[in-house]
Order: C-alpha cells, then sequence, then structure tokens
C-alpha cells in the first residue's frame, strides 16, 4: 500500500495545529467565538479521520477504511463550514474596524480561506473520483492536510522561530511572510512526493498550485484596496447563508465525485475505498 508512513505525516499537521494555536484557541478555549470552535473540531475530526484511515488500509483493515470513507461524505461539509464560520468572523472584525492587524490583512485571510476552500473541494473531488486507483486516491486525501499546515505552522514559526521569516515584512504584514514561508514549505515537500512518484504525483501538483497561489495573492492582497470595499460588502451577508452555501457546496463535491468515480471504468484500475 502506498504512503505507509502517512500517519506520522498527518499526526505531525495535528500537533502544529495544537501548538501553533496554544495561545489563541486551545489555552482560551472557554472564551473563543463559536465559530472557532466549528473550525478547530471540523478541521481536527478530518485529521484523525484520515490517520485512521491511513492505519486501516495499511493494517488490511479494508471493510473499516470503507465505512470511515463514508463517514467523510458527513464530515467534509462540516469541514467546508468550519471554514465559511471563520471568513464571517475575519469579515465582521475588518467591517467593525477592530485593530489596525485586520484593517491590514482582513482582505487577505478572506481570499486566503476561499483558495484554501477551492483546494479542499478540488482534492476531495478528484479523490473520490479516482477510489479505485489506490496511489491517486490516497494522494489526494493526504494532500488536504496540507492545506491546513500554513495556519497554524505560520504561528508556530511567529512564536518560536522568528529567524525563519527571511523575507522581513515589518508591523501587521509580517504574518503575510510567515504565511508565505510556510506554504513555501509546504509546497517542496509536495513536490518532493511528486519527484518520487510522477506517475501517480498529480495530487501534490495541484496541491502546490493552490498553495503558491495562496501565498502570492495573500501576501500582495493587503496592497490592492479594491478588496477591502468587497470584503466590508461580504461582512453584510448573514452567517445562516454562507455557511448554507459551504455546506452545499461540501455535499455537492462529494456526490459529484463520487458519480465521476463510479462511471470510471474499473480496466486495470485497482480498487480502493472511498
Amino acid at each position: 500500500m502506498p504512503y505507509r508512513h502517512a500517519h506520522y505525516f498527518v499526526g505531525f499537521v495535528l500537533l502544529t495545529i495544537l501548538v501553533g494555536f496554544w495561545a489563541s484557541y486551545w489555552s482560551a478555549i472557554g472564551h473563543v467565538p463559536l465559530a472557532f470552535h466549528v473550525h478547530a473540531m471540523s478541521s481536527s475530526a478530518w485529521l484523525l479521520l484520515l490517520i485512521v484511515q491511513s492505519l486501516a488500509i495499511q493494517r488490511r483493515a479494508n471493510a473499516f477504511h470503507k465505512q470511515m470513507g463514508r463517514a467523510s461524505f458527513a464530515l467534509f461539509p462540516f469541514l467546508i463550514l468550519g471554514f465559511m464560520t471563520i471568513i464571517d468572523v475575519s469579515a465582521q472584525r475588518y467591517a467593525a474596524a477592530e485593530n489596525p492587524f485586520i484593517l491590514h490583512n482582513g482582505p487577505s485571510f478572506g481570499v486566503g480561506m476561499a483558495i484554501a476552500i477551492a483546494a479542499y473541494l478540488t482534492l476531495f473531488y478528484q479523490a473520490l473520483k479516482h477510489r479505485r486507483n489506490v496511489k491517486l486516491h490516497a494522494g489526494y486525501m493526504l494532500a488536504t492536510p496540507l492545506i491546513l499546515f500554513e495556519s497554524p505552522f505560520s504561528r508556530v514559526m511567529e512564536g518560536f522561530l522568528p529567524w525563519m521569516n527571511f523575507i522581513g515584512s515589518e508591523g501587521p504584514h509580517a504574518v503575510q511572510d510567515t504565511i508565505a514561508i510556510s506554504d513555501g514549505i509546504a509546497i517542496i515537500f509536495a513536490m518532493t512526493l511528486y519527484a518520487m512518484d510522477r506517475k501517480h504525483g498529480a495530487p501534490w501538483l495541484v496541491a502546490s498550485g493552490f498553495m503558491g497561489l495562496q501565498a502570492v495573492v495573500m501576501w500582495n492582497a493587503p496592497f490592492v484596496p479594491a478588496l477591502g470595499p468587497l470584503f466590508n460588502a461580504y461582512a453584510q451577508v448573514p452567517l445562516v447563508l454562507t455557511a448554507a452555501g459551504g455546506i452545499a457546496a461540501g455535499a455537492l463535491v462529494g456526490w459529484l465525485g463520487w458519480r465521476a468515480g463510479g462511471s470510471n471504468k474499473v480496466g486495470r484500475a485497482q480498487p480502493s475505498a472511498a
């Protein structure tokens, strides 16, 4: 089976989330907005699902792997919902001009999370579409944690590894440096996996493309004045509508991916659980 040590990689991302968000979320868990809980729980649950699925398939517990795969259809829309709630929090804080930091970075955060959502939708769709090909299916599923990596690791860098920020922007823009560098590290990791198996390396190319786009767009977004009014307008949209749209998008992608995978010819493809 491919990616025999994948659970260690996913576990590392989970650990990075714990460390990176310790000060802002885990240590203050009783005093943060509901949106933070939704995002934290859905993202952590997604990573735990990947760890369990990886261990199950490595131990040839194929039936259990399939059962957990079906659970992803319920969890994935919840994952997208988490991102939508965080975008809403950022938009509301930007509209309220809460502080200079959010005024500078708010639209960038919104655009960055929108790119992350697009990446997740694409990767999950492709994972389901190629579920009969073990290497592609596993690759697309295991590429999803890379999209999460930049946010917590940028905080780890800021708090514990400031020497890694070789860009050196000052003031509130410094966070964009750490985000771009974190995306760059994840891209190097993904491209290494691509180089190791180019025939089945498409998932890592796709993930790298999204992460590269995110790094460039987020770093430059604070210097695009037109994004401010757009993010302000987004803040006026009721959360119930954007949340419903996120859930619907997650569910639709799951359905479309499953249908696309079912229409593939089995032929020489290898069977795999979704």
